[in-house]
């Protein structure tokens, strides 16, 4: 088993299964929603489609940021401390790099799984089940390279028993500078402050054993269940 990891998701960067990472927030939001009792997360790249699909969908919440903040008229923000109990069966979810690149990557893998330090050991144990090649997907910051997704990374490459590349091995390295996850995550230098309360949640390590996964499209929604 080869595993890769793509420091941004516009490397053309492909697998058999692929594991996307948004450390901080959107894919550690979307495991605890999922672990709480959402049934399933629906994410979409741009605003306006989630407001659409908020009107399709009786039984279903939005919720969303841009640059971190919550976005106007929606249910709920992109925290993962919002998602401690249920309020639908179903969350739609829009962010600024997350969201995105779930879709990206249901587009190049024929599995995607979402990955975070929260459900660390699930999502690890789950890649090395399917045995076949794996690619880490950082969601990056706005196309560049984010130093928090490549922390987390680096600790699902250890986490993996397999050939790693390159990249990979940069992941890896990158990780063991860091043996505090709070550490790893704060070493990041993007994004706006106020964050602080989310990034400390998101940097408990493997206290999930939700795996979400990618469904299928549902329009123009990557559809994620467990």
């Amino acid at each position: 088993m080869r595993i890769h990891v793509a420091f941004t998701p516009d490397e053309a960067a492909s697998a058999p299964t692929g594991i996307v990472v948004d450390v901080v927030r959107a894919t550690s939001t979307i495991a605890q929603a999922l672990a709480v009792g959402y049934r399933r997360v629906l994410c979409v790249p741009e605003i306006e489609q989630a407001r659409a699909l908020r009107e399709e969908l009786a039984d279903s919440v939005v919720g969303g940021e841009r640059d971190a903040v919550r976005i106007e008229g929606f249910d709920l923000g992109a925290s993962p401390r919002e998602f401690l109990e249920p309020r639908a069966s179903a969350l739609i979810l829009s962010t600024t790099n997350g969201t995105r690149s779930i879709v990206t990557a249901a587009e190049r893998c024929d599995e995607v799984l979402i990955g975070s330090l929260l459900n660390l050991d699930a999502v690890a144990r789950a890649a090395a089940e399917r045995g076949e090649d794996v690619a880490v997907i950082c969601a990056g910051y706005k196309g560049a390279f984010a130093f928090d997704d490549a922390y987390c990374a680096g600790r699902i490459v250890h986490a993996l028993d397999g050939e790693p590349t390159d990249a990979a091995v940069a992941a890896a390295l990158l990780a063991d500078a860091f043996p505090d996850p709070l550490d790893g995550l704060n070493a990041r230098t993007y994004g706006p402050p106020g964050l602080e309360a989310d990034i400390e949640f998101c940097a408990r390590e493997s206290v999930l054993e939700a795996v979400p996964h990618f469904a299928g499209m549902r329009g123009p929604a990557a559809e994620i269940v467990v």
